[in-house]
């Protein structure tokens, strides 16, 4: 896993839910496969830009009611049986597609900024 349960807690400040491990690992699997062809100077300290990104990824699943493989998508209406609902608004920002991965968009943002993602040129080169 890129983050652990304490670095979750620490950098979203809100109780760890009794599946965040899971969700630690599913993250951290998307990061990684979303950073699969990146390049990028080992030398650099990424370790912090990881461990934001996957942090904030589960973040973003818990707000949007995703469990990180199902989506968490608003409904307009939906009925079965006797249920109907409707009217539940869309998250407020929408995820990022790099490299076939849906991300959050802090997550995006903690990659973008540590020169991270796929097809960018570090200035360090």
């Amino acid at each position: 896993m890129l983050a652990t349960v304490e670095q979750y807690v620490a950098r979203c400040g809100q109780p760890a839910p009794a599946e965040v491990e899971v969700l630690l690992a599913r993250a951290s699997d998307d990061i990684a496969a979303a950073l699969i062809t990146a390049v990028y100077d080992p030398a650099d300290d990424v370790a912090g830009a990881l461990v934001e990104a996957v942090c904030a990824q589960v973040e973003f699943w818990l707000a949007t009611g995703s469990d990180g493989i199902t989506a968490g998508e608003a409904w307009n209406a939906v009925s079965i049986g006797p249920v109907s609902l409707s009217g539940r608004s869309a998250p407020a920002a929408s995820p990022v597609l790099v490299a076939g991965v849906e991300l959050a968009p802090r997550a995006y943002r903690a990659l973008h900024l540590a020169g991270l993602l796929p097809g960018e040129v570090s200035d360090a080169w």
